[in-house]
Formats: structure tokens, sequence, C-alpha cells
């Protein structure tokens, strides 16, 4: 009995020391998981998203759309010069675009929360006290300039985009302009006299188009005949009538010895647009054919003609057919001393003006 007795104490020590063991591992492990996970979960936010105001343009726009050079015209917006660079951070007076106050910042050292480490950097905020809600936005083109004393010319930065500015977005710009080290060497013509330098900007705030025009062209098959009598007797100019093409007012003007390098060779065909039929700025694409009818039923004479109409009324052909074909009457296109022209309107453009 004893012997039984002794046997069950030892298995339930046993099956204790089991269960103590197996606690103890597995809080040790939770205890080595709670911080791993935790550490997990405290990555650094990117800067873009906790500084969103100083980012230089959101992360996933292309750098191709940044374009510099060098120009001759000074900022038209406002100019900041400084005759320090003992401080490397400096911000203007508000200055007014568009009915919005805006302040130019200059880091002559760069922006480092925006990755602008080693390079200047150039920033434009707006006071968002002007907006009248918490909704509004405000679309700006921006161009930075930095003077080089060197070229006499203007370092400029801008970005083919728009910048949008709202309540959360304030401050838009670009952290890396121009290199430091190039900046500060006084051999590159940036900084000049010692310490003296010169900034600038150019804030241009778009405002909806008030006035617009649409253009197109259309097809037409509209045409003209003309016939000539009597041509052989001819020593001036012949006009005919007034028809109309594509809706507007025209009339043929022959002239039966050439005009220029026509002259005394063919016979010249002029197509003019009569006046008051548009307007003063305007201008009306004509795409037509000129012909010679072959009165035997041989081949037409034919020549295209395409040209804009606005401060010249009058486009033609010089050399529409030469005298010599009209000489022969074998060749069928003076008969009974009659010559037969004619012009097709294959295309004309149309502009809509608003308003």
């Amino acid at each position: 009995m004893k012997n039984h007795y002794r046997n069950t104490i030892s298995i339930s020590l046993t099956y204790l020391f089991l269960c103590l063991f197996i606690t103890y591992v597995s809080s040790q492990s939770l205890i080595r998981q709670i911080p791993d996970d935790f550490n997990t979960d405290l990555k650094e936010v990117p800067y873009v998203q906790k500084h969103h105001e100083f980012s230089s343009r959101h992360y996933n726009v292309s750098h191709s759309k940044t374009v510099t050079g060098m120009r001759n015209l000074r900022p038209s917006t406002y100019s900041y010069k400084i005759e320090t660079n003992v401080i490397d951070k400096f911000e203007t007076r508000p200055f007014t675009v568009g009915g919005y106050n805006w302040i130019l910042h200059v880091y002559l050292n760069g922006n480092t929360k925006d990755g602008g480490a080693g390079y200047v950097s150039l920033y434009v905020e707006i006071d968002k006290s002007g907006f009248d809600s918490a909704h509004q936005e405000v679309y700006a083109d921006l161009r930075f300039y930095i003077f080089n004393r060197k070229e006499r010319k203007y370092f400029t930065i801008q970005d083919t985009d728009v910048w949008r500015f709202n309540a959360f977005n304030t401050m838009w710009g670009f952290s890396q302009v121009l290199p430091v080290d190039t900046f500060k060497d006084p051999k590159n013509g940036y900084l000049y006299d010692g310490e003296h330098c010169e900034f600038g900007v150019d804030v241009t705030v778009p405002t909806p188009f008030e006035e617009s025009e649409t253009f197109s062209i259309s097809s037409s098959s509209d045409k003209f005949t003309w016939r000539i009598e009597n041509f052989s007797t001819l020593v001036k100019d012949a006009y005919s009538s007034v028809f109309s093409l594509g809706g507007k007012k025209w009339n043929l003007r022959m002239v039966p010895t050439g005009s220029g390098s026509g002259s005394g060779k063919y016979v010249s065909l002029f197509l003019q647009l009569s006046t008051n039929q548009r307007r003063a700025y305007e201008y009306i694409y004509v795409r037509v054919k000129f012909r010679v009818l072959n009165q035997r039923k041989l081949s037409n004479r034919e020549s295209e003609l395409r040209n804009w109409y606005g401060r010249t009324y009058s486009w033609g052909i010089v050399n529409l057919i030469s005298f010599d074909d009209l000489r022969d009457s074998s060749k069928g296109f003076l008969v009974n001393d009659a010559l037969i022209v004619e012009v097709q309107l294959e295309a004309i453009s149309t502009t809509t003006y608003f308003p």
C-alpha cells in the first residue's frame, strides 16, 4: 500500500513540474514576441506625410517635369537680396498675387527635412487666412530665380505642372535647386561682393478664361463654273460674278496674260474672298480645285490650291494652262473662242468665337 502511495506522489510531482516548465517556456516566448511586434509597428513615417507643407512635390511625380535654365529677364513678382550668408534660413515679408499673400522661403544650406541637404532650397508659402473656406484650393505656377553676377543672368527652376495650395498644403517649392558647393563658390558668380546674393520668384495664379474660339474644317463639294467668251480679245484682267462657296462670298479673277512666274506663258486664275466675309483677325483655311474644262470631253486641266485667307484675300494658280495648249485647237480647251473654268471647294475652315 505504501509503495502505491509513493508511486502516486511521484507521478503527481512529475506532472506538476512538467506543467510549470511548459508555462515558463510559453511566457518567455510571449515576452519576446510582444516587444518584437511592438517594434515592428514603430516604423518611421515618411517625412512627406509628417511635413506635407514642406514637400517639394508629391513623391510619385517624376522629376522630368522640372525645367531649369538661364534667362536675362529678372523676376516679375518678388526679388530678395541677401547681404550675408551667416544665417541659413530666410523668409520674406508677405507679397500679394492673385488676391493672396505669399512668402518666399530661402534655405542657403538646404532644407534637410525635405531631402535638400547639400542644396539650396526655395519655397513659396501661401497665407491660408485668406481662404474663404477650409476646402478652398488655389492653383499657382511658380518660377524661382537665383541671380548669377558672372553671367548677368538668372538661373531659373520651375515645374511644368501647376502647384495646388490648400489649408493642408500651404508651402510648395524645390528642395534641390542648386548644389551648395556650386552656389558658394565665388568663381561661379552666385555669391558676389563678399556674401551678396539675390533670389526671386514669379507667382502666377491662373484665372479661368473668359474668351475662347473653336476651329474646325468641314468638307464641301460646292463648285462654280465660269464661261469666258471672246477670250482671245481679253487684254486686261477679267472678273466673274460673285458666288457662294462654303457659306462665303467669292469671285474669280483671271489674268489672261499671266501673273508672276506665269507672265507671258500661262493663264493665271485667282479665287478672291469678298469683303466683310471674315473678322479682321480671322483666318480661313481653304482647299480648292481649279479646272480648265475640256470641251471635247478629253481630260481636264486641274490644279489644287491650299491656303489661308487672312490679310491676303486673293490666292490662285499662276500657271493654270499654257498659251500653247490654248492655241492648239485639237486639245479642246479653247473652242469658239470660249474658255470654261471651274472652281470646286473641297474643304473650308470655320472659327466660332466665345463670346
